[in-house]
């Protein structure tokens, strides 16, 4: 994984594009962004890491299952503050089916090509399965109120989410507050239990010996972590806001939709380098820490990330409630009971992450094929009609 450190250069480059008379151009600083924020999240998280090697198992397993999640928070936040709920709820949405569906199904399929049937602790992944059951359930909620009450008024629109609706904010602070309660707990029962489930470990680097025994020789002391981490974060904020600020051009000159921009595109930005230890992991037949990084991230984005959006929003004069599109609660609702199915049996193989993965590319299709002007640019593309 250190060659993505290499991606660094994109960084100075972006902020070139971004300052420099005459040469900014939004496509190319777009690409230069999510380049660049790739090697900024892995610094973050492996600051992270060494932090958690100092501080001790228990203040380290918190920072990481609060700080896990922190390059997509700051991208959320920078977004917020630009008005873009639509990207940034969409972006939530993206995380948890790139977690569940994506990373877990190639992690799936690469591990259980080299090793065949792979095996995994079952309690901790139905621990995980049940807690993304119930953030689904929070999401229904909100939406399906939201849904009724445009119906009984006569002003139900399919794809759009912004609405006015006093009472959906309140409810949206009520749910959102209740899923950050029960991540809360879930940190408590985690913590308590002899060895950490799912959720205890940010996957930025593998801290594990062949025996898959933890080992705690830290690469960086207290300092250079604590410097390492204030300076990822601040140049993640910079790289946020110009890539934000080029979303709505890069969407148009492509024939995209900014929902669909945030629901493949900027998810996987800001998750590279977990992404890629996870499948590293199973590679090496470390099953337990490859389940624990796909669906520990997407227990953060559901239970406290997204909940935690919804009340810092407020901070920018417009609130962003959990009332999300038909079809994105659908496809969460569907990801989660498959990856429940899969983990149940605490067994996997190639064939279920190749399902894995088909469930994410049908998604992908849909959501690309339901933005407007996509499917005329798609039939130019293909020289048909």
């Amino acid at each position: 994984m250190k060659w993505l450190r290499y991606l660094i250069i994109f960084v100075p480059v972006a902020f070139a594009l971004e300052f420099i008379p005459g040469l900014k151009n939004d496509l190319a600083l777009f690409v230069i962004c999510c380049l660049g924020l790739i090697p900024l999240a892995g610094f973050l998280g492996e600051a992270t890491e060494e932090l958690s090697v100092h501080t001790g198992p228990k203040v380290g397993g918190l920072l990481n299952a609060t700080l896990g999640n922190a390059a997509e928070l700051i991208i959320s936040i920078v977004a917020l503050s630009q008005g873009k709920i639509e990207l940034v709820k969409a972006s939530i949405t993206g995380s948890i089916l790139g977690n569940l569906l994506l990373i877990l199904g190639f992690a799936l399929l690469l591990g259980g090509v080299r090793h065949g049937i792979q095996r995994f602790d079952r309690q901790a992944a139905g621990v995980a399965a049940s807690m993304m059951t119930l953030a689904v359930i929070g999401l229904i909620i909100p939406t399906l109120f939201e849904v009724l009450r445009a119906i009984d008024l006569g002003a139900f629109h399919v794809f759009s989410t912004e609405v006015h609706d006093n009472a959906l904010d309140a409810l949206s602070m009520g749910v959102a507050a209740v899923l950050i309660v029960l991540y809360v707990l879930s940190l408590v029962f985690t913590f308590s239990q002899p060895k950490h489930g799912v959720g205890g470990h940010s996957g930025v680097d593998d801290n594990t010996t062949e025996s898959g025994k933890a080992h705690h020789a830290p690469k960086w002391n207290v300092p250079t972590a604590i410097g390492v981490l204030l300076i990822s974060t601040l140049g993640i904020v910079f790289l946020s806001e110009f890539l934000v600020g080029t979303v709505e051009p890069f969407a148009k000159a492509l024939g995209l939709s900014e929902f669909f921009i945030g629901i493949i595109i900027i998810p996987l930005v800001g998750n590279v380098a977990e992404h890629i230890v996870a499948v590293q992991m199973a590679f090496k037949n470390k099953m337990d820490l490859a389940i624990t990084i796909a669906m520990g991230s997407s227990m953060q984005v559901a239970l406290l990330v997204g909940p935690l959006l919804v009340f810092i929003s407020l901070l920018f004069g417009t609130q962003m409630t959990l009332f999300f599109s038909v079809i994105e609660v659908a496809a969460l609702t569907l990801s989660v009971l498959l990856a429940t199915i899969v983990s149940m049996d605490g067994e996997s193989n190639w064939l279920e992450g190749s399902q894995l993965l088909a469930v994410y590319v049908i998604t992908a299709l849909g959501f690309f094929y339901i933005t407007s002007g996509v499917h005329e640019t798609a039939m130019r593309l293909l020289g048909i009609g």
